[in-house]
């Protein structure tokens, strides 16, 4: 149970920076100098970034242990965002949101995989909601600093002080991660081996849930992104206020996975999954209506519940459905297929948007639902 509050506190870590930038920058771009749409393309370094750790991560951990990978990757994350706050240029961002995206990548592959082998359906639910918990705390961090003078600046040292201090904590607790992964290995009838990408990726059904996880991601990163700028150009929200409802979408995913997994023992994991699409699709269509200002933002929290249980059941299922041996392997795979979907559609979304109108947001969402849709219902057979 230690070591599961441990891992709670790192998902918290893991979404505190996710959702800054994108309520961060319609105040930022201005100070530095930049354009509403270059927060695209720190977002794809951030992205690539994910990519490659998640590739590497299964090689990683094989080699060095989850808990070592865990330490290195968070103290990455905070020293980039240290260097966020204290930048005077956004060439120095986007140098700086290499080493975010490496530690972000590895921990998010590292994380999933040790609690879907270690931990029950609820604890993974329990796990992204604090998750939650994070990218939600990030924007209201923000608010706070918002209306003064590059108060952001003064946001990124409070977040960057947070990723430190679970530095230090997880440092003290690298014995912890040895010792259940020994307990789990004697009581399992498979010897350890490492299983390469590409073999995982021949394994009948991955490219199904390869494709689930690009579309969800895209969706999620899409929507966290942009919302605020949506809110702003297209239905005339205050700055303070936009960034206040980008955090209620994200708190709609953590309150969501809070109740996923108080019903995980009830519910199959599968038809959580398509609950949450179905409630994703009633909140486009709210977001679509024009008028009323209170139903897009009551849409943009049925996009955020609606995304809460796909991600997590998606990631438990994947011993069940393809192998512990293979589980490692898959979800790094898993991981890095779903920030090529937050790599490349988020700022083609922006782009879009910036040379047309960021009322085309609901309509990207909708076409990512649909697919989604698909892919988890032919990915049930497995």
């Amino acid at each position: 149970m230690l070591l599961l509050l441990i891992i709670y506190l790192a998902f918290i870590s893991l979404g505190l920076p996710d959702a800054v930038l994108g309520s961060t920058w319609p105040v930022a771009y201005v100070d530095l100098n930049s354009s509403l749409e270059f927060a695209g393309v720190i977002s794809i370094v951030i992205s690539a970034g994910t990519v490659i750790s998640s590739l590497l991560s299964s090689r990683l951990i094989h080699r060095f242990s989850t808990g070592k990978v865990m330490v290195v990757s968070v103290l990455l994350t905070a020293l980039a965002l240290l260097g966020f706050a204290f930048s005077q240029s956004v060439w120095t961002l986007v140098l700086l949101a290499i080493p975010l995206g490496l530690g972000g990548g590895a921990v998010d592959a590292a994380l999933n995989n040790f609690v879907a082998l270690h931990y029950k359906s609820k604890h993974m639910n329990y796990l992204h909601s604090f998750w939650g918990v994070g990218a939600t705390s990030g924007p209201l961090i923000m608010a706070i600093y918002l209306n003064q003078d590059q108060g952001w600046r003064e946001g990124f040292e409070v977040i960057a002080a947070i990723q430190f201090a679970l530095v230090l904590v997880l440092l003290l607790s690298i014995s912890l991660w040895s010792n259940v992964k020994t307990r789990h290995s004697a009581e399992s009838s498979e010897s350890p081996h490492l299983i390469s990408n590409t073999m995982a990726f021949r394994i009948k059904g991955v490219k199904l849930q390869l494709l689930t996880f690009f579309c969800y991601c895209s969706l999620e990163a899409g929507t966290g992104l942009w919302a605020a700028s949506f809110l702003i150009t297209v239905k005339g929200v205050e700055p303070t206020q936009a960034a206040f409802w980008t955090s209620m979408y994200f708190l709609g995913i953590t309150l969501g996975r809070f109740f996923s997994g108080f019903i995980a023992d009830y519910v199959k994991e599968e038809n959580s999954v398509r609950v949450g699409i179905f409630t994703i699709l009633l909140g486009v269509v709210l977001m679509a209506l024009p008028g009323s200002l209170v139903l897009v933002k009551l849409g943009l929290v049925l996009v955020g519940l609606g995304c809460a249980p796909i991600y997590p059941n998606t990631i438990h299922l994947t011993p069940k459905r393809f192998g512990e041996q293979a589980s490692q392997t898959i979800i790094g795979l898993s991981m890095a297929t779903a920030y090529v979907g937050t790599t490349l559609i988020p700022p083609l979304l922006g782009l879009i948007a910036v040379n047309s109108s960021f009322q085309v947001l609901p309509m990207f969402l909708l076409f990512f639902v649909v697919i989604m849709l698909w892919s988890s219902q032919r990915l049930r057979q497995f």
